[in-house]
C-alpha cells in the first residue's frame, strides 16, 4: 500500500479538507485549482473510493474521506512536529524568527510583544512582515511565518491547526501636541466635541469602539485625516494636526518620542492582543517565550523602536 501511496497527494487532500473548498486550498498551496483537484482525483484512485462530494459551493468529506483525514491528521502533525526538531539550530547557531504583524498594531506595541524573544540567551535572527491578518493567515498556514502578533481574533476553523493565544490587553489614551492637550484636559472628554481627530485607516478594532464612547459622551470629533501608518499618526499629532489615540500602556514612550502629551485615557476602550500560531504548544523557544508575555505587564520598557 505504502508504494501505492502518494505522500504529496494525501498532504493536498489533507489541505483541502482542512479548507473545506478547493479556491481556498489552492490559495494556500499556491496551485492552480484545475491541478488540485487533478491530484485529488489521482488520490481517490489510489485509496479506491470518492473522498469528498459537492455540497452547495463547498465539499464534505465522504466516510472515506473522513477515514483517511483521520490518518492524515496523524501523520502531518507529527511531520510537522520532526520538522520543528529538525529545524532547530544547534544551541550555538542563532534562531530563525519569522513574525507577521498585523497593520493595525501600534510598533511600539509589537516591540514589547516581540522583545521577550529577543530577551532569550541565544542569537536571533527576526523577520518582520506587515500586513492584513487574513493575509499573513496564508503565509503562516504555508509555513512561510512562526507567528501571527494581531488585534483581530479571526474566525478559526475547529480542523484549522491553528491557535489564538490572549497576550492580554490596555486601555486607550488620547493625546496630542502639547498646547493642544493642555487646553483639553479641562473639561474632558466634552473638550473633545468639534476637534480634528486623526483615525487608523485600517479599522483596528479600538477604533469602533472609540467612536462608540464619543457617541456615548455626546462627543462629535471631526475626523481630520485617516493614516494606515501608526507612527505616521503620531507624527501628524507631534505636529498639531489633532488628537489621536494609542494604547496607555506606551503613553510614557509616546509623550518621550514623539513630544506630544495625554488628554486622557478611556477605560472602557480597550486594545486586546492575540498571537496565532501552529498547534497549542509551539515547541520553537522564541514563539514560546512571545506566547507567554503580555502586554500588560507593566515591567516591560520599550526603547526607541517606532
Amino acid at each position: 500500500m505504502l508504494n501505492r501511496l502518494n505522500f504529496r497527494h494525501l498532504y493536498h487532500f489533507w489541505v483541502v479538507a482542512r479548507e473545506g473548498t478547493m479556491a481556498r486550498a489552492s490559495q494556500v498551496l499556491e496551485l492552480a485549482p484545475q491541478t488540485l483537484s487533478s491530484q485529488v482525483s489521482a488520490l481517490e484512485s489510489e485509496v479506491g473510493g470518492l473522498l469528498f462530494r459537492r455540497e452547495g459551493r463547498g465539499l464534505k468529506l465522504t466516510d472515506l474521506g473522513r477515514t483517511v483525514q483521520r490518518h492524515a491528521d496523524a501523520i502531518f502533525e507529527a511531520a510537522e512536529a520532526l520538522q520543528q526538531v529538525l529545524q532547530t539550530p544547534a544551541e550555538d547557531r542563532p534562531l530563525n524568527l519569522s513574525v507577521g504583524i498585523s497593520a493595525s498594531i501600534h510598533k511600539l506595541i509589537a516591540w514589547r510583544l516581540i522583545e521577550p524573544a529577543l530577551q532569550l540567551d541565544r542569537e536571533l535572527n527576526l523577520s518582520c512582515e506587515t500586513g492584513r491578518t487574513p493575509n499573513l493567515l496564508n503565509d503562516l498556514k504555508r509555513r512561510d511565518l512562526d507567528l501571527i502578533l494581531t488585534d483581530r481574533p479571526p474566525a478559526l476553523e475547529p480542523d484549522s491547526r491553528l491557535y489564538l493565544h490572549d497576550l492580554g490587553s490596555s486601555p486607550m489614551s488620547l493625546f496630542a501636541a502639547p498646547v493642544l492637550a493642555e487646553a483639553l484636559r479641562e473639561d474632558f472628554p466634552h473638550s473633545l466635541n468639534g476637534q480634528p481627530f486623526l483615525a487608523n485607516a485600517v479599522d483596528a478594532p479600538y477604533v469602533s469602539q472609540l467612536m462608540q464612547w464619543f457617541d456615548g459622551a455626546g462627543v462629535e470629533v471631526s475626523i481630520r485625516a485617516q493614516v494606515d501608518d501608526s507612527a505616521l499618526i503620531k507624527v501628524f499629532g507631534h505636529h498639531g494636526m489633532g488628537v489621536f489615540a494609542a494604547p496607555g500602556v506606551i503613553a510614557d514612550e509616546v509623550c518621550r518620542q514623539y513630544q506630544v502629551e495625554v488628554i486622557g485615557q478611556v477605560e472602557s476602550v480597550r486594545d486586546q492582543l492575540y498571537a496565532i500560531t501552529r498547534g497549542a504548544h509551539p515547541q520553537h523557544a522564541a514563539v514560546q517565550a512571545i506566547c507567554q508575555g503580555r502586554v500588560d505587564d507593566s515591567s516591560k520598557k520599550a526603547d526607541d523602536k517606532d
